[in-house]
């Protein structure tokens, strides 16, 4: 583990060399931002499936249907029988979830590199690296201890957490109509599809806003590659599913 990290280190710090002239010191911010879309571009093909699969779910609602009219009074066999369907025409109900596993590993790789005090045996010289004043190591607490909300480090945050907020109204208000629109042509006394996917529906709008959180408690630096790829999410998000007015409200939000 300990010479994996070595070698990562060395790829974040090789990317701040080549990013240096362009964002001086915030060039290792720059790097990790780069980092993350270069990994978002490898799950991409993933999301790409997530889609497929989304289309497929949609293709076999007729059949669920039936299968509604056939179980209506007994909601255990219904839901067996739309898995054995989704089972048999190899369709994922949580196919949507692939592309958030994925890229875990990535994310906690940088959550450990910036929280380690240091790397292969020798001090990790990246917690010194800052995005504007705000240490890279650090956190909200940490820019509220240095100057409070409107400090030099507590504005970095101020505006990490604005476009958080951006993205995040943005998903909230997009899977809102996706789920109003499946609703609305959903016939009445439907039932959930899987297992526990009303529950998850129902809060789902609200998740997007759970970013903020995140972004205030994990280093800087993980909260870079939180908030690249949420953003990353909700532009993808609504490229793949555009023709798909509410399909897309089946899938969970990615990282």
């Amino acid at each position: 583990m300990s010479s994996f990290m070595s070698v990562f280190a060395s790829l974040v710090e090789h990317l701040a060399t080549l990013l240096q002239p362009l964002f001086a010191a915030s060039a290792t911010a720059a790097a990790i931002i780069l980092f993350t879309a270069l990994v978002r571009l490898l799950v991409h093909p993933l999301s790409r499936a997530g889609a497929r699969g989304q289309r497929a779910r949609l293709e076999l609602q007729p059949r669920i249907a039936e299968l509604r009219k056939k179980h209506k009074k007994n909601p255990e066999a219904l839901q067996k029988a739309i898995l054995e369907l989704h089972r048999a025409e190899k369709v994922s109900p949580l196919s949507g979830c692939l592309p958030m596993l994925a890229q875990m590993p990535a994310f906690f790789l940088l959550y450990h590199l910036f929280s380690s005090g240091s790397i292969g045996g020798e001090p990790n010289a990246l917690l010194g690296h800052t995005l504007a004043s705000a240490p890279l190591s650090g956190n909200f607490r940490d820019a509220l201890a240095h100057g409070g909300l409107f400090g030099a480090q507590g504005l970095v945050y101020v505006a990490l957490f604005a476009l958080v907020a951006t993205v995040a109204t943005f998903n909230y208000r997009r899977t809102k109509r996706q789920m109003a629109a499946s609703a609305a042509a959903a016939p009445s006394g439907d039932q959930p599809q899987v297992p526990g996917m009303a529950a998850m529906t129902k809060y789902m709008p609200l998740m997007s806003f759970m970013t903020l959180f995140s972004v205030a408690f994990v280093p800087l630096a993980a909260a870079l590659y939180i908030i690249t790829s949420t953003t990353w999410s909700a532009v993808e998000r609504a490229v793949l599913y555009r023709d798909m007015p509410y399909g897309a409200a089946a899938s969970m939000p990615a990282l």
